[in-house]
């Protein structure tokens, strides 16, 4: 049998030759509906050590996505070369087109076609069809409008165009075109989630425009919940609506808006209320403000009385989840003022605890993309955990007889544990050594990474701030704004907010905060978040670690660290971490959407999801240490009572995303011992391998964690080594024994002097660095090579360079001999 004329060419050729001319002379046109090489995922990253890089087996990259016009997609096409079937590709067709949510996927050889159709509408689901026969656009249209029950009024909305700006993922056209096309057929409460750092507001901008350029909406109103949120958004993402935008507010500054070539210049906002009269101007179709303003003083709530409670369309509401909170509940009020417009909520972590549940107000969420999802696709930082016990919190604490705090309080007699530390009893020597350990780490890594340490309260941020400042002494005192507490209270480092988030802005590089920045603050660059709060709550849980998962590879920040000092992070173990938004009040008819106000906690109970300024205050009864209003809140010991870390344990992602919550050895163990079966596997593949390096970074693409357990194990030793001790029980020899072995053996004697020298040389290399660094080319290029003469010449005194591979190559076979103790 004739192999195929086509056997020879690439799937590249297969495309190039007959995929795409088949799809062009159906009427497809390069310019509006193929887009070859189509990132869906752009894969995990996998940290290692200090270091990381991308996973290739996450990675998904659609051949073909066909769209109806740009942004909106219809089909997925596969392909392969002619060494394969013509429907090989289809099962990732299929999954590429799950991911997009369209109904076509086509899978080619260059043959022909297979097309499956999952609107059913021909009567088959899977069917051959000939290179000719590829469907036009207007065919598989016709029958996707069909499969969503679309009227023309439907259609023509929700085949608005995009505004011209960069491509979105696949996650936010799933988010922007369900709602525009739910909102078209009258849902008017919608609910999307969307974990922090996957753009919310690019996404919420593309709603508002493709809704208002199709004339379904004309007046919009859009909600944030803090100043420069609304700035930025108008100059940034929403900037193709300067004319018809303006924000809600008599009080502004000129934002810095940097260009294409770098230039900063100061841009003026649009307002819509005269800063004298408090006049709103309505002239405007798109208005931006804070949602806290409806919560202030009787003017500014009068702001909002000026507008009829029909003039809006739309309303999106950007962090709504912060709205249920007892602080800000009255923001309900302007949506129940305009009450007949559509409106939209945004957020990153929709289950409720205590308050009213958003899922109640808006519905079921219509799409969410979750925090471990977009860290599984590439799109968010991954983290490592390290968890910090401290003895008085781990082991408790108890006063002696009659002891009394450094303000002469009895202090009551009893246990004091981790829950009480900052909200009952206060160990001034305990933020001492939470400082250390949060400089120590940063001293290892980055002194100016972004860092956010989370206090129990303000009075525990303030000590915070003064203890960090004290072991940063010698940057804090030629940079004040080194360590910044950012709280609600304090005036000045609230002011600081905005340089904290800017990756531009040097400093503060600490910020010290309570409540106020565990939501609603981009900090693009953190690479650090300590906890020193005690977190019971998932929401609260998934808000704080939003902090640090956006990416910015551009500007080093590919994963970040949680340093935790109060074991918050078992809450990763919860099976609602990530899971679907949970309601837990659910008001029935005649009920108010208010749930009744949370139960207070006795003293010796879990603070639970109950806030630290709702935690109620220390009190003691007869023989106690006395009763009464005379008793403190907390009781403060000074340094009188000594504090230690009673154990420190570092925690990794593994190789399939999941973090590691048995120690690293024991990891480590399991793991290199479901790939090879015996000891003797493990050494013959070793022996085997013509480059160990290379099977060093197969190893740790699978998850083996070289340098973290090197780290853990304390010892420097070569890989081959630690992985011996670790995993096979065996001692480990150091790289200078191995190398002192192989001397001493005197095994080189068939070599001339020049290229005996070399070996001799590597053999040091080896012991000073290890075995990277002799298998690299550049080896030759490094003292004392350079010393004995060119690259080439080493290279000629082995004969040429197939002899000197070979001498390397029985140069780490006698480096790795058989193990003495094997």
């Amino acid at each position: 049998m004739s192999a195929s004329p086509k056997s020879h060419l690439s799937e590249t050729d297969i495309c190039d030759r007959f995929i795409t001319p088949a799809m062009v002379q159906a009427g497809w046109t390069r310019e509006q509906h193929i887009l070859r090489e189509y990132t869906l995922r752009p894969g995990r990253v996998v940290v290692r050590g200090q270091a990381s890089h991308r996973d290739k087996a996450s990675m998904l990259r659609a051949d073909y996505v066909l769209f109806h016009k740009p942004n909106v997609p219809l089909a997925v096409v596969e392909a392969k070369d002619a060494k394969h079937s013509v429907g090989a590709g289809m099962p990732q067709a299929i999954q590429y087109a799950e991911l997009l949510g369209v109904p076509f996927s086509f899978a080619s050889n260059g043959d022909g076609f297979v097309f499956r159709d999952a609107t059913l509408s021909g009567g088959v689901l899977e069917r051959d069809i000939t290179l000719d026969q590829f469907p036009t656009p207007a065919e598989l249209w016709t029958k996707y409008c069909a499969w969503k029950g679309w009227t023309p009024a439907v259609e023509h909305i929700a085949a608005t165009d995009y505004a011209p700006s960069k491509t979105p993922r696949y996650y936010q056209l799933g988010a922007i075109n369900r709602t525009v096309e739910a909102i078209a057929a009258g849902k008017n409460r919608v609910l999307l989630v969307m974990a922090t750092g996957t753009g919310k507001t690019y996404t919420a901008f593309q709603i508002i425009w493709r809704l208002w350029k199709s004339g379904a909406k004309k007046r919009i109103l859009f909600l944030a919940d803090r100043n420069i949120l609304i700035d930025q958004t108008m100059v940034n993402d929403f900037r193709p609506f300067k004319g018809a935008m303006a924000k809600l507010s008599p009080h502004a500054k000129g934002v810095e808006r940097v260009d294409a070539q770098g230039q900063v210049t100061i841009e003026d906002l649009d307002l819509a209320v005269n800063k004298t009269t408090k006049v709103v101007d309505k002239s405007y179709e798109i208005y931006l403000s804070l949602y806290q303003a409806v919560t202030g003083t009787q003017e500014e709530r009068n702001i909002y009385k000026q507008f009829s409670p029909d003039f809006f369309d739309l309303i999106v509401v950007d962090e709504c989840h912060r709205g249920s909170a007892a602080e800000d509940s009255a923001w309900r009020d302007i949506l129940t003022y305009f009450a007949s417009a559509t409106q939209i909520g945004l957020t990153a972590t929709p289950k409720e605890t205590e308050d009213v549940s958003n899922i109640y107000y808006f519905g079921e969420p219509l799409y969410t993309y979750s925090l471990k999802q977009g860290i599984e696709d590439g799109y968010l930082a991954p983290y490592k955990v390290v968890r910090v016990d401290l003895d008085k919190d781990t082991f408790g604490w108890r006063p002696t007889e009659g002891q009394r705090d450094k303000f002469g309080h009895l202090i009551e007699d009893r246990i004091y544990t981790g829950a009480d530390m900052n909200r009952k009893l206060v160990m001034e020597q305990r933020d001492a050594v939470v400082a250390a350990k949060v400089t120590e780490y940063l001293k290892a890594t980055d002194r100016y990474a972004k860092t956010i340490v989370f206090c129990e309260d303000i009075e525990h941020a303030e000590r915070m701030r003064k203890a960090l400042s004290n072991a940063n002494a010698d940057l804090c005192a030629k940079e004040p704004k080194y360590v910044v507490q950012i709280t609600g209270d304090n005036v000045e480092g609230k002011r600081e907010l905005d340089n904290f988030i800017d990756p531009e802005k040097t400093y503060p590089v600490i910020a010290v905060t309570s409540k106020l920045m565990s939501t609603g603050v981009d900090a693009q660059t953190c690479k650090l978040i300590v906890l020193d709060q005690t977190i019971k709550s998932m929401t609260l849980f998934k808000q704080i670690i939003g902090r640090g998962t956006r990416l910015r590879e551009d500007l080093g920040k590919s994963w970040f660290t949680i340093l935790d000092f109060k074991r918050a992070t078992e809450l990763f173990a919860d099976k609602d971490f990530d899971g679907e938004p949970v309601q837990v009040y659910e008001p029935q008819p005649g009920e108010p959407m208010a749930p009744p106000p949370p139960v207070e906690l006795p003293p010796t109970s879990q603070p639970g999801d109950v806030g630290p300024d709702a935690w109620p205050p220390t009190t003691v009864g007869p023989g106690e240490g006395g009763a009464g209003t005379d008793e403190p809140r907390k009781y403060t010991l000074g340094n009188n009572v000594t504090v230690a870390v009673a154990r420190e344990r570092v925690q990794y992602l593994n190789a399939d995303g999941k973090l590691i919550t048995e120690s690293l050895r024991d990891y480590t163990r399991i793991n290199l011992l479901k790939k090879y079966d015996s000891l003797d596997q493990f050494l013959q593949t070793w022996q085997q391998a013509d480059r160990k390096a290379a099977l060093l970074a197969e190893l740790e693409y699978e998850g083996v964690l070289l340098d973290a357990l090197a780290a853990e194990v304390g010892k420097d030793l070569d890989p081959f080594d630690l992985l011996l001790h670790v995993a096979y029980d065996q001692p480990p020899l150091t790289r200078r024994e191995r190398a002192q072995r192989v001397k001493k053996r005197n095994v080189f004697t068939q070599y001339g002097p020049v290229a005996r020298k070399v070996l001799d040389a590597l053999l040091d290399k080896y012991a000073d660095e290890g075995i990277a660094t002799i298998e690299s080319n550049e080896v030759f290029k490094l003292q004392p090579f350079t010393d004995l003469g060119s690259p080439v010449e080493l290279v000629r005194s082995f004969g040429g360079r197939p002899q000197y591979l070979s001498a390397l190559q029985a140069l780490e076979q006698a480096l790795y001999a058989t193990h003495p103790a094997h």
